[in-house]
């Protein structure tokens, strides 16, 4: 199943983790990526990770397509199992074309892609911001069931050279039925499959909302899923002759409960992410920003909080001689200098250098202001004007708590 992400993070909103302080007493830098997996490469430099969960379902496809090989090619004996596990192997490999073509296709229209995972039930191409049109929305979804499709074409063509009953041919049989199911399965109308967003831009285009499309895609995904739940036990019973109390049964539906509650869970995210997006404009930068007063180095920290008070600032900029802001001084080094001894240390002392990126603009807003964090982790930052002229610092824990803020004020999905 394709679940590919998109918004200001990871799967389809933006990153509560934007902004992070980076360490004391360092210059800031670029957060290690985590992708929740093994880093398998960098296919036009996004990060390809295969989580723990896939090699559970590549060993479930090389038991389950083992046994279907013992009845159509019974001469293999327990060699049908490493031809099974190629299968499993070249199943996830068109499932990565697949998340390829969206990554591709965002890359083009300008929207950053985090990195492509590759999981238990297929792949999610996490793209950290929305489509600016819906018509940009709708070619982004569907380029992925598409590439499907051609590769189910592909591996058919292939089909017509070889003999059925051989390796090649199961193999090539097996794959092409896998990715004609891949697509169709992606085209169903219900977020958070592909067809979902597909039936979001096309909601967009009509209606001139983004949210409408999404609430309206959300809610067929969830009608998906109990189709899932209830209709994928009963069409897999009616192919067989067996009890409802089979082990096949059980099996196939424990199989649908799981991918019910992922498509329920993945249209309710959409949708709780998309009503956070609303909602984030509310994060500015000139709203959060603190109030500053500049201090020369030497200057003893004790005097430097007086001045602060004095004149209701709540931060310190650290300025040469000329008056240009050089560091700011942490508000958590500053907490942990006893009152007793602050007349005797010099702000200097508990300043971070300003580095490139921890100038921002008193513009920022929204999800540009948590990406702008998140590629510069620091715990302040100087906020500037358009003319250059300091406005104050922005301190990363009050945008953390604007961010918790917004979130307990975005409504749970209905």
């Amino acid at each position: 199943m394709d679940n590919s992400g998109q918004g200001g993070s990871g799967s389809e909103g933006a990153d509560p983790q934007a902004g992070q302080p980076g360490q004391q007493g360092r210059g800031p830098r670029r957060p290690r990526e985590s992708g929740g997996g093994i880093l398998m490469g960098r296919p036009f430099g996004v990060p390809v990770y295969v989580a723990p969960s896939w090699f559970l379902v590549a060993a479930l496809i090389t038991w389950v397509f083992g046994g279907q090989l013992d009845r159509v090619l019974p001469e293999l004996g327990r060699a049908r199992y490493l031809v099974s596990l190629f299968f499993a192997v070249a199943f996830y490999a068109s499932v990565l074309v697949h998340e390829l073509a969206h990554t591709v296709a965002a890359l083009r229209f300008g929207l950053p892609v985090r990195r492509i995972q590759l999981q238990f039930f297929g792949g999610v191409s996490e793209i950290e911001k929305e489509s600016e049109t819906p018509g940009r929305e709708f070619v982004l979804a569907f380029v992925g069931p598409l590439l499907s499709l051609v590769l189910a074409g592909l591996f058919w063509l292939g089909l017509q050279a070889v003999e059925p009953a051989t390796v090649p041919g199961v193999l090539l049989a097996g794959l092409m039925v896998s990715n004609l199911l891949v697509a169709a399965f992606n085209l169903l109308p219900g977020l958070p499959l592909d067809g979902g967003r597909m039936l979001r831009a096309v909601v967009w285009k009509i209606t001139g909302r983004p949210m409408t499309g999404t609430v309206a895609a959300a809610w067929v995904g969830r009608a998906l899923a109990v189709s899932v739940l209830i209709g994928l036990p009963l069409l897999t019973q009616a192919q067989r002759s067996d009890n409802f109390g089979s082990v096949d049964s059980l099996t196939d539906a424990l199989l649908a409960a799981i991918l019910a509650a992922i498509i329920w869970t993945g249209a309710g995210n959409s949708l709780r992410m998309a009503r956070l997006r609303e909602r984030l404009p509310g994060l500015r930068a000139r709203a959060l920003t603190r109030r500053a007063v500049p201090v020369a180095p030497t200057t003893p920290l004790s005097e430097a909080l007086r001045r602060a008070n004095d004149e209701g600032a709540r931060a310190l900029v650290v300025v040469d001689g000329a008056g240009v802001p050089t560091a700011l001084v942490r508000e958590s080094a500053i907490v942990g200098i006893p009152v007793h001894r602050r007349p005797w240390v010099a702000v200097g002392s508990l300043a971070q250098d300003l580095q490139d990126g921890m100038r921002i603009s008193a513009e920022l807003s929204g999800e540009e202001l948590l990406e702008t964090l998140r590629v510069t982790p620091a715990t302040e930052y100087l906020v500037v004007e358009e003319t250059g002229e300091v406005y104050g610092v922005l301190s990363t824990s009050d945008v953390e708590r604007a961010f918790v803020a917004a979130m307990a004020r975005t409504p749970a999905a209905p």
